[in-house]
């Protein structure tokens, strides 16, 4: 095809920005999620953000997934973004911009305000250097990434106060900022009730910067057309993803007779398949449709 379809988080948004949709941002943790995730976005001829968290680095290191996330979007026939998710240390942001990712989060969100907004600024910087663009965090989602423990009464829960919005982003250069208003990581035990007025609120003290929603995969058709007229334009999401691969597998698993042989190639195929039609419906629910 010759052209490079890499795009930056920031020239990605800008796309969903023009649409007034929100592009999905789908963590690759391994080889399969990674085809599903671009599989799908090319059957839709959608753009997407294919992300790596920190916390999967257990299960496949940045360094061996990282330049396959990049060579993988550099062939694609739609805009594919490659950024890191929840980058806590600058070592690791680092190491996702030497790769070649054109976007880093950068997460402070548990730290104290100044704090984040010092180490949010430097993240920035190092970004600058490569032309990747940066997402922040203000407020808390409590639960971290990986969706551990209990989402019910999570106190650690902080929605972010647009008052110090307007401060932070003009201070810090970020080009998308990760917003709490009631959404969590991982799977939902309660109905999460969403305040969409932090979203509004947010836009219009910072000249309508693309606000992020983190622990979306539990919410809504409703909710999430709200979420995006309200001006949501990234929306992570995986655990549904991960779960839908997971459920194709078991189902698979016990499709076979006694007698049958197991193949793991099998297995993963039949979850790659599953986790590719999970993201489309998402894609679409994104795209308002």
């Amino acid at each position: 095809m010759g052209q490079n379809m890499l795009v930056t988080l920031k020239e990605v948004l800008k796309i969903a920005e023009e649409k007034k949709i929100a592009v999905g941002a789908f963590n690759a943790a391994n080889l399969e999620s990674l085809q599903a995730v671009l599989t799908a976005a090319e059957e839709l001829q959608m753009p997407v953000i294919l992300q790596f968290a920190q916390c999967h680095e257990s299960w496949v290191p940045l360094e061996v997934i990282g330049p396959v996330m990049v060579a993988e979007a550099k062939k694609a026939s739609v805009p594919v973004c490659v950024h890191l998710d929840h980058g806590e240390t600058f070592d690791y942001l680092e190491k996702a911009l030497e790769i070649g990712f054109t976007g880093i989060m950068y997460d402070g969100s548990v730290l104290p305000y100044e704090e984040n907004l010092e180490n949010t600024k430097k993240a920035v910087a190092m970004a600058a250097k490569t032309g990747a663009s940066v997402e922040a965090e203000l407020g808390s989602m409590g639960k971290r990434e990986s969706g551990a423990g209990d989402s019910d009464g999570d106190d650690t829960k902080i929605y972010t106060d647009p008052k110090q919005v307007k401060a932070f982003v003009e201070a810090s250069g970020i080009d998308a900022l990760a917003c709490s208003f009631g959404t969590t990581h991982g799977i939902y035990l309660t109905t999460p009730k969403l305040d969409f007025d932090v979203v509004k609120n947010v836009r219009a003290l910072t000249d309508d910067i693309p606000v992020v929603m983190h622990g979306g995969s539990g919410v809504s058709r409703e909710d999430y057309h709200a979420a995006i007229r309200a001006g949501v334009r990234k929306i992570n999401y995986f655990t549904y993803m991960d779960k839908a691969g997971g459920n194709a597998a078991a189902a698979y698993l016990k499709s076979l007779g006694e007698k049958e042989p197991v193949f793991f190639s099998s297995i993963s195929m039949t979850a790659r398949d599953a986790m590719k039609e999970n993201v489309k419906e998402a894609m679409k629910m994104f795209a308002l449709k």
